[in-house]
């Protein structure tokens, strides 16, 4: 048995084409790893899988290495063919992912293919409208 790093703990659920992964702790640089190979070898283990459901409601502190393995995990759920979720997201990882510009990757998608978007989201297409940058803050280049 794997010996997990002190402050993070992982509770994995699986159904029938589903798996449910209940975070509990900081994803940092010392424990975001062990979210990335618990996932892994559930897509590798299970090529039926649709659904991955991460549960944060017990998340503690999410770094920069955590939003990596995040991103991570999306790639390898999109390559495989699963659908990723993030449940339970707490209001400071949603802030960490609306100031990384990294939220629309995580937004549900419903089983027609056709994504949708939080309400205080802005689509790349009414960005493009208004010729703001896509990223927050940062200097104006536009004169």
């Amino acid at each position: 048995m794997t010996t997990l790093p002190p402050g993070l703990r992982l509770v994995t659920i699986d159904a029938e084409n589903t798996v449910r992964i209940e975070i509990i702790g900081d994803l940092d640089y010392q424990t975001a790893d062990v979210l990335l190979d618990e996932v892994t070898a559930q897509l590798g283990a299970r090529p039926d899988l649709k659904d991955v459901h991460l549960h944060f409601q017990e998340i503690g502190t999410v770094d920069s290495m955590g939003l990596s393995v995040l991103l991570m995990i999306h790639r390898h759920t999109t390559a495989a063919g699963t659908r990723l979720h993030l449940n339970d997201r707490p209001p400071n990882l949603d802030r960490l992912l609306d100031i990384t510009g990294t939220l629309e990757y995580f937004e549900s998608t419903p089983p027609d293919g056709t994504a949708f978007f939080h309400s205080n989201s802005t689509t790349a297409s009414s960005i493009a409208d208004t010729g703001q940058s896509s990223r927050p803050g940062g200097r104006d280049t536009t004169t």
